[in-house]
């Protein structure tokens, strides 16, 4: 009987205690939809049968709303995932908008999404991603908007969660959808005088999802970066982004090295595609293995069964990347 009982308890101790297996799949961010070899061949091994695939962004101008970056598409493009259609709007959209407009941005959005999906014959799930940063200020409204758009395109439509939505919840307010994309990246701003990692700095991820847990919304998955870039800052302490950078572009024998990722130009020049001064420093933000590992563990305790969406699908940032967490 005492053989049996211990038995129990390191079953107990076991299950609780045992890593889970998450199936992967990837954003898809770019305005052509094109794949070279080794994007094909990444994809190829995802396991999870969507591939989350912005179709374009929407912001307001003056008075009227404008779809930005509409996608295109080359006749090579061909994937065996289903397309999940992601479309990015703006906070500003929301900002006084009346309530027949919400009807129309709506219409306009879907309407806009099937003419893609007809113009390149694609193959569609039935999903409809909406990304948008809301705050306090716009949450009823956008909250309408998700209604009124999953009314009119007749699919589920589902949308990202931000880190501070998480933890101001109460203020921010619970979107009107049964399945959420949190999103685990932009800690903090890139712009700013800091030596955190603003690509995801794991204590203060912990910090804002501490209760994540306790979200009403009990269908989350999850979206992780894999993408790196490089900040660069002046003599006058501004900073501009270089997208996909890492430390081994900072090799360069007019660069002195500060740290392991981070340099000042020695002689001024063009570098990156970019016209550098001399005294300028370029501050490398990247991802490690440990980081998303870390990542995982925590959310493996919070959140049952999730998949992983990984941000984003491009030869830069999968290149003999570890997917498997």
């Amino acid at each position: 009987m005492r053989t049996v009982s211990f038995l129990c308890i390191l079953f107990i101790i076991f299950s609780c205690t045992k890593k889970q297996d998450h199936s992967y799949s990837f954003y898809y961010w770019k305005t052509r939809l094109v794949l070279n070899s080794e994007e094909k061949k990444v994809l190829d091994k995802a396991t999870v049968p969507f591939l989350y695939t912005r179709f374009f962004d929407v912001d307001k101008t003056g008075e009227k709303f404008q779809p930005v970056g509409v996608i295109t598409k080359d006749q090579s493009f061909n994937v065996k995932q289903q397309i999940v259609p992601v479309v990015f709007i703006t906070n500003r959209t929301f900002l006084y908008i009346k309530k027949e407009e919400i009807h129309f941005l709506a219409q306009s959005i879907n309407d806009l999404i099937k003419k893609k999906i007809t113009d390149y014959h694609l193959n569609t799930a039935g999903e409809i991603q909406i990304d948008c940063d809301w705050t306090a200020g716009t949450r009823d409204d956008y909250f309408t908007f998700l209604k009124e758009l999953k009314k009119v395109s007749g699919k589920e439509v589902t949308c990202t969660l931000r880190l501070h939505q998480v933890k101001g919840k109460i203020k921010m307010g619970i979107p009107p959808v049964d399945k959420v994309y949190l999103m685990c990246y932009s800690t903090s701003s890139p712009l700013e005088n800091s030596d955190n990692n603003s690509i995801l700095d794991v204590p203060i991820l912990k910090s804002y999802l501490a209760d994540v847990d306790q979200y009403p919304i009990r269908k989350i998955e999850v979206a992780l970066p894999i993408y790196s870039w490089g900040i660069v800052t002046n003599h006058l302490g501004k900073h501009k982004l270089i997208n996909a950078l890492s430390e081994k572009d900072l090799e360069n024998s007019n660069f002195k090295k500060i740290s392991g990722h981070e340099i000042e130009i020695l002689k001024d020049g063009f570098y990156f595609g970019n016209y550098l001064n001399k005294g300028f420093k370029v501050k490398v933000e990247s991802i490690s293995d440990s980081q998303l590992a870390e990542v995982t563990n925590f959310l493996d305790k919070k959140i049952n069964r999730y998949s992983i969406i990984y941000y984003q699908l491009d030869s830069k940032f999968v290149n003999n990347r570890n997917l498997n967490f």
